[in-house]
């Protein structure tokens, strides 16, 4: 994947490194050069000096061809603007924006962009939601402690019920897509081939589920 991230602090750094180490190809951007200090020696992607917001900053980090975009930066502002020029302007599927003021949250969720409250979330939950996985997350709620996700039925549950996949308090099956039809189920509802299966995830909870289904 091709990943821009606009911010080189503590939070922009680190996913960098991490992204670059599982072999994405990132760009970097920050307005202060000396940022680029906290990249270790091994990082190989680009590096740009430049205000993230700048459009032509953005072209040249090859926004136009990025895969997902996180803006971390330490302005709520700032970031809240690169994320929707990404995502409106030059669509970047992904898009996550670094918030520190919570009593925002719900605002920037109605603008349509996903946060990350990187005192709760960390780089490596910034890391999952760039990069696509089966499992697709389409909903954080709130703070991002709770995930909707959604993913094909995978083999080795067809034929089983629910509750095979239900864990009190941390992942619960909200709804099944069956033959263009959606609908609830019950602990008792078998899992059939090709179902595509919504559910509700504590974001603590992410790695048991992803093992759970034979993603890990």
């Amino acid at each position: 994947m091709r990943i821009v991230i606009v911010g080189c602090g503590r939070i922009g750094s680190g996913l960098a490194q991490a992204l670059s180490k599982s072999g994405h190809t990132v760009t970097v951007i920050d307005v202060n050069p000396a940022a680029f200090d906290l990249l270790p020696a091994s990082f190989r992607g680009q590096k740009i000096a430049g205000v993230g917001f700048d459009r032509d900053v953005l072209v040249e980090a090859g926004i136009e061809r990025a895969d997902a975009l996180a803006a971390v930066t330490s302005s709520d502002e700032a970031n809240a603007v690169i994320a929707r020029l990404a995502s409106q302007v030059f669509r970047v599927p992904r898009v996550v924006a670094e918030l520190y003021d919570q009593r925002k949250a719900d605002v920037y969720n109605r603008l349509g962009l996903q946060t990350i409250d990187s005192t709760a979330w960390g780089i490596n939950r910034a890391a999952e939601l760039l990069c696509y996985s089966p499992l697709n997350t389409v909903l954080s709620i709130g703070t991002g402690g709770v995930d909707i996700v959604e993913t094909e039925v995978p083999t080795l549950f067809a034929g089983r019920k629910v509750r095979d996949m239900t864990v009190t308090g941390e992942i619960v099956v909200l709804a099944i897509t069956r033959s263009n039809r959606t609908f609830l189920p019950s602990l008792e509802t078998l899992f059939e081939e090709r179902d595509i299966i919504h559910i509700a995830v504590m974001a603590t909870s992410s790695n048991h589920l992803r093992g759970m289904l034979g993603l890990a």
